[in-house]
């Protein structure tokens, strides 16, 4: 169908022509698919009927000359031809304009201003290609595959401690796909593991201006890397960006909850913990801090319930069946205690607390040996992790020797030379052997780590410990007062002090030292494990270690004791599933590890007596053969042709 924008007719003259309006156009249309009405004509002048809104200057529209109105009337439409109005664009500009006047352009200075104010702004341009490459080459961009493969290959380098070849293609990821936030959360826990802040920091700030802000991710783990530096307003702010840019992203509201419960305001974390609930619905991890929270209060019907819904929403929740396992092992129900842990090993095989805080639940109780075996299957599965060798050397520090305590303290921190734990607790075992020098060169060797963590504030608490029973009480009250400007809220710290000075005869100082603790202390409970995880298992403070290792008194109830309190538990964990309801232990371990994770049970200690660069070696070594499938041989009979 062909359109005309001006009339045959009309072409002649310029001045005639309606094309000469520029607001008017005219689109000729066949009579025959087209039949306008008798009032077309009516509607066609009701159309072009329009007031003229910028007179000429200084003219009144009243004194205008008719011939002047006449001429910018259009021409009459021809018959058979619908006239369409074009939508009138308010300007200032003037329609009449005299000779000799130039015509100034009103937003000349605001744009301007606007491109002054556009240079000053560091905004993030990445140069994805050369300069100097053609045409050709600029747009040939490498697939989206690409990227998932080198973010693969990263991972897999920063598992095995080859970081600068993973920032070599993290940055190359960045400088492809700039828009992309996975290399830069990537890009900046990798620096973040190499305690490079700085450079975390900038990586994080150049994802969110590359991201345009869209990406809560960034946001989240760049809040995350601020509150490890302990500034806890900044973290604050970008956990509350994180949600403005999704306020379905689970993470930032858990993370948020978890920073306003180390502060103390447990009111702020139960609403946030409720909005996480009501934008993101159910979740394992909302779910089991809640818990947390009333185990925390000494509401255990109400933890019970929370943990079971925490399980629903995630059956292979690890973390929420060990959290569980943790409030039965304080409410002295053993039994229930040990099922859940065998339903967090179920649910996670290869998990390296699971293993860990079993065993040192079985310690506790008693149970060494058992003890020992779930502390070496999880050696096995984890030869590289410190925690489990330093548990067991604790262990054997007790119920063996000494100096196979510090071959397992050594062969830990050969493993991961910055877990401050491990420097911790092998100082204390060195000072309860005598070793007094040994244990301040082991103290000062994980203070010079890191002096701003928990555990730096543990290490200041124990070595104070240690001078005041060498008699250097200066250097032990300097300790105290470090270890308190470190974690305010330790009633250890506190109350070890006022001891200090109650026995140098200095009651009033005592009791001052105590009121200051009551003065300042907030509502977080000085054990932060139900908040952090169970990192920190191992407390290498004397008080801790006694209590946690039962040097000093059982305190739990023997089985036979509790079997009855038991009992009465497991009705709830038949919700869950395969629970004998006698409360005996019902997995066999030594067929689960070698079904489910293909170990030997009579060789779990040949990677414990490898070197460390020999243990992953010697895990792989460990593994029993499977069991190779073949087919079935079949005897096909076969028929004869049929003729």
């Amino acid at each position: 169908m062909a359109m005309q924008l001006c009339s045959p007719s009309a072409s002649s003259s310029s001045s005639s022509c309606p094309c000469s309006n520029p607001r008017l156009t005219l689109f000729k249309i066949p009579r025959k698919p087209l039949r306008l009405p008798s009032s077309s004509g009516r509607a066609t002048a009701v159309l072009m009927d329009r007031s003229v809104k910028s007179p000429a200057r200084g003219v009144p529209l009243e004194k205008r000359s008719r011939n002047e109105l006449e001429e910018k009337k259009p021409p009459p439409a021809p018959e058979g031809v619908l006239v369409v109005r074009r939508p009138e664009i308010e300007s200032d500009r003037p329609e009449f304009v005299e000779e000799g006047e130039e015509i100034k352009k009103p937003s000349a200075a605001i744009d301007g201003k606007l491109e002054e104010f556009a240079k000053k702004m560091p905004i993030f341009e990445p140069d994805r290609l050369d300069e100097n490459a053609g045409a050709g080459s600029a747009q040939a961009k490498p697939l989206s595959v690409n990227l998932d493969l080198a973010l693969y290959r990263a991972k897999v380098l920063s598992r095995s401690f080859r970081y600068q070849e993973a920032e070599a293609i993290l940055q190359q990821c960045i400088s492809t796909w700039p828009e992309d936030g996975r290399a830069y959360v990537a890009l900046g826990k990798i620096l973040g593991k190499q305690s490079k802040t700085r450079d975390a920091r900038a990586v994080y700030e150049k994802g969110c201006q590359a991201t345009q802000g869209e990406n809560p991710y960034v946001w989240q783990c760049w809040a995350v890397l601020e509150n490890r530096m302990g500034n806890i307003r900044r973290a604050r702010e970008l956990f509350d960006a994180a949600t403005v840019a999704d306020k379905k992203h689970i993470a930032a509201w858990h993370g948020w909850a978890v920073l306003e419960l180390k502060q103390g305001n447990v009111k702020k974390a139960r609403q946030l913990l409720a909005r996480a609930l009501k934008f993101c619905g159910g979740n394992e991890y909302v779910y089991q801090t809640l818990a947390l929270l009333e185990a925390r209060a000494n509401r255990s019907d109400q933890a019970r319930y929370l943990f079971r819904e925490a399980t629903k929403c995630n059956p292979k929740s690890c973390a929420s069946w060990l959290a569980w396992a943790q409030l039965e092992m304080q409410q002295e129900n053993n039994l229930v205690a040990r099922q859940l842990f065998e339903k967090a090993v179920q649910a996670s095989p290869k998990n390296r607390f699971a293993w860990q805080v079993w065993g040192v639940f079985e310690a506790t109780i008693g149970n060494i040996e058992k003890a020992r075996k779930l502390l070496k299957i999880g050696h096995a599965l984890n030869p590289k992790d410190p925690v489990l060798l330093q548990s067991l050397a604790l262990i054997e520090y007790k119920h063996s020797t000494a100096n196979l305590a510090r071959v397992l303290f050594r062969k830990a921190s050969q493993l991961d030379p910055r877990h401050q734990p491990v420097w911790i607790a092998w100082g204390w075992m060195e000072w309860k052997e005598g070793n007094v020098s040994t244990a301040r060169e082991l103290y000062q060797r994980a203070l010079s780590i890191s002096t701003t963590t928990e555990s730096a504030a543990r290490c200041l608490q124990a070595w104070g410990v240690l001078e005041q029973r060498a008699g250097n009480l200066s250097a032990a009250r300097r300790l105290f007062r470090s270890s308190l400007n470190i974690n305010s809220q330790s009633y250890v710290t506190w109350m070890t002090w006022a001891k200090l000075e109650e026995d140098q005869g200095n009651a009033v100082r005592a009791e001052e030292i105590r009121n200051l603790y009551f003065q300042q202390r907030t509502e977080v409970v000085d054990d932060s494990s139900w908040v952090t995880g169970f990192f920190d298992i191992i407390d290498p403070a004397l008080d801790s270690i006694k209590k946690l290792l039962n040097l000093d008194q059982n305190f739990y109830k023997k089985e036979a004791e509790t079997g009855a309190k038991d009992n009465n538990y497991n009705s709830m964990l038949d919700e869950q599933g395969s629970v004998k309801q006698d409360g005996m232990s019902w997995l066999d371990l030594d067929s689960f590890i070698k079904t489910r994770l293909s170990l030997d049970p009579a060789k779990l200690d040949l990677v414990l007596d490898s070197s460390p660069s020999q243990a992953v070696a010697a895990a792989r070594l460990l593994k029993s053969p499977r069991s190779i499938w073949r087919p079935e041989q079949r005897s096909v009979a076969l028929s004869e042709p049929r003729v």
